[in-house]
């Protein structure tokens, strides 16, 4: 198989985990105040309930991950398991069983904890296998950036045809239509899943077998570097969630252009194609701390510019595609960034730990996600927010400050973040001190 095909078949893996992700931050706190029938309040208290699951799921998927050692590598092989029950426990998200309020809401927890299980279970082993996939430092770059664009077409096809999709398989019915269109993403899920374990190999092995290690040696692996990367990923994905969440009821009840919804979604994510195809080329000639900082201004103009625009058509789109590109800038360093970390641990720690890294990364994602899925809940409840009706100017001002300022204030937090990541500047000295240290153990063996 060809480079391109490696790079594809890797980075579709992210377009079929982002078929239900994006669902999940986008459409799921509507579907269920709007659909499934329970409070926003009730639906953003328990998605910040169930990350405290996660905590523990995703330590476990990583330290399993960094404890494998097959012949399809460490981890290839959990694309194979983790695919059908992705798709299974999808279907039973997004089927609205025949009880009470209180039942319903039971079965919004399990289920809603078992698909995060199911994402874990797959999305953890294709954060780690980057620096296993190859050593050299563009092609990573390259693998990312597919990565980035396949997951961001992942988005593309979420906000863009579910609503259709929903009308065409409902047909009057949102509860069918929701369960027909998320079946057909769960499936597509599973089978892009299989691609990817075919499309994959591992070739590059760790500096250090974790087999036999604790899980308190393993904790010593990480480094502040890393830590940096999560509370990258914390606030990214919360900043990801409030805008692709908000930006519904923005333009549904403070704009008045339901209309629009479609047009929105591609907008404000086809947008950010440039900046994911310049990222390799840009990443070669700047400081992934720079490329950073100048996205993050990026997304704060395109805010504003919407804010302050807000009845010209031209400044709304326009500001759109701005902070599409600003987000996805970001989305693709903080992820370019994770190889760079783990090969840190490697080269700091003597310790090889990216099934923790990622595991630690997938809790500060779906902590991000649950947090800001329970400050927007409170947000709405507080400011009166009551589903399909005209909404009260306080409302409307509630819904402006989840939108447009609670954004702003999440990019300074991963510019503060970003000032303190000092990775750049030592990454040929790393790729040195490793491949000296995997050309030594060959040698031995």
């Amino acid at each position: 198989m060809g480079k391109w095909g490696k790079r594809i078949g890797y980075g579709i893996g992210d377009l079929g985990c982002n078929l239900v992700f994006s669902t999940m931050a986008s459409y799921l706190m509507v579907f269920y105040t709007d659909v499934f029938g329970i409070t926003a309040a009730a639906a953003g208290t328990m998605m910040l309930v169930t990350k405290f699951v996660d905590a523990f799921t995703d330590t476990g998927m990583g330290l399993i991950v960094d404890r494998t050692h097959s012949k399809y590598g460490q981890g290839r092989p959990y694309f194979l398991l983790g695919a059908v029950p992705f798709a299974i426990f999808t279907f039973l998200t997004f089927y609205i069983p025949n009880l009470g309020s209180g039942g319903k809401l039971v079965w919004a927890y399990i289920t809603y904890c078992l698909l995060c299980t199911a994402y874990t279970v797959v999305n953890i082993p294709l954060n780690t296998i980057v620096p296993r996939l190859t050593s050299d430092i563009h092609e990573r770059d390259i693998l990312v950036s597919t990565r980035m664009v396949c997951a961001m077409v992942g988005t593309a096809i979420v906000m863009s045809i579910t609503e259709p999709l929903v009308r065409f398989f409902g047909n009057g019915n949102e509860a069918r239509g929701y369960l027909i269109t998320m079946t057909v993403y769960g499936i597509a899920a599973m089978c892009i899943f299989f691609i990817t374990f075919a499309s994959t190999k591992e070739v590059v092995p760790p500096t250090i077998n974790q087999k036999h290690s604790s899980l308190k040696e393993d904790f010593k692996g990480l480094t502040g570097q890393a830590w940096i990367l999560f509370l990258l990923n914390l606030f990214y994905f919360s900043l990801y969630v409030v805008r692709s969440t908000t930006v519904i009821y923005y333009f549904k009840y403070n704009l008045g252009r339901t209309d629009w919804l479609s047009l929105v979604g591609i907008l404000g994510i086809l947008s950010g194609l440039p900046m994911l195809l310049l990222l390799p080329t840009l990443e070669k000639k700047y400081s992934k701390r720079s490329l950073m900082f100048f996205s993050i201004l990026l997304y704060i103009a395109g805010d504003l510019l919407i804010f302050v625009g807000k009845n010209s058509a031209f400044c709304l789109l326009a500001g759109l595609v701005i902070t599409g590109l600003g987000i996805y800038g970001i989305f693709g360093i903080t992820f370019a960034m994770q190889p760079d970390v783990i090969d840190y641990s490697e080269y700091k720690k003597n310790a090889s730990v990216a099934g923790l890294i990622a595991a630690f990364q997938g809790f500060f994602v779906k902590g991000g996600m649950g947090l800001t899925s329970f400050v927007i809940g409170a947000f709405l409840k507080n400011g009166g927010y009551v589903a399909n009706v005209v909404q009260t100017e306080k409302a409307l001002s509630y819904i402006q400050i989840c939108f447009i300022w609670i954004p702003i204030v999440l990019c300074i937090l991963i510019a503060i973040c970003t000032y303190f990541y000092k990775l750049d500047s030592l990454r040929k000295e790393m790729t040195q001190v490793l491949e000296a240290r995997r050309k030594g153990i060959e040698n031995e063996v």
